[in-house]
């Protein structure tokens, strides 16, 4: 069974940094896509950022660009979003995600990831 399971969330203010990780276990991490989404209360889940199986070409959503950066450490099995200058539309429960890609390439569609976390909630205050 593949488990994926978020930390590192919680209350900070407006120009404050974060460091989301997710810990993933029970499968091949090195050939899975990872990616990351949030949810906004009364919108659907959006996708924030996503890595392929090397880690070399990070992708991330125009709002984020510049600020959020995706890494992974295969060794750890572990993905991590550093967030930063952080901004109360930031505010969101952010989910970790995996799919079993057969290229090392990015996934950028909720519809390509088979494995989901039960997410950590990010509060950003102005």
């Amino acid at each position: 069974q593949v488990q994926l399971v978020e930390s590192g969330g919680g209350s900070v203010q407006a120009g404050d940094s974060v460091r989301l990780s997710c810990a993933v276990s029970g499968g091949t991490f090195s050939a899975y896509a990872m990616g990351w989404f949030r949810h906004i209360p009364g919108k659907e889940r959006e996708f924030v950022a996503a890595i392929s199986w090397s880690g070399g070409n990070p992708y991330y959503e125009d709002s984020v660009k510049g600020r959020f950066a995706m890494s992974r450490d295969n060794a750890k099995k572990t993905v991590y979003l550093q967030m930063n200058s952080l901004k109360p539309e930031d505010t969101a429960v952010y989910y970790c995600a995996a799919g079993e890609a057969r290229l090392d390439m990015v996934v950028v569609s909720s519809r390509g990831y088979k494995y989901w976390g039960q997410g950590t909630q990010v509060t950003v205050s102005s």
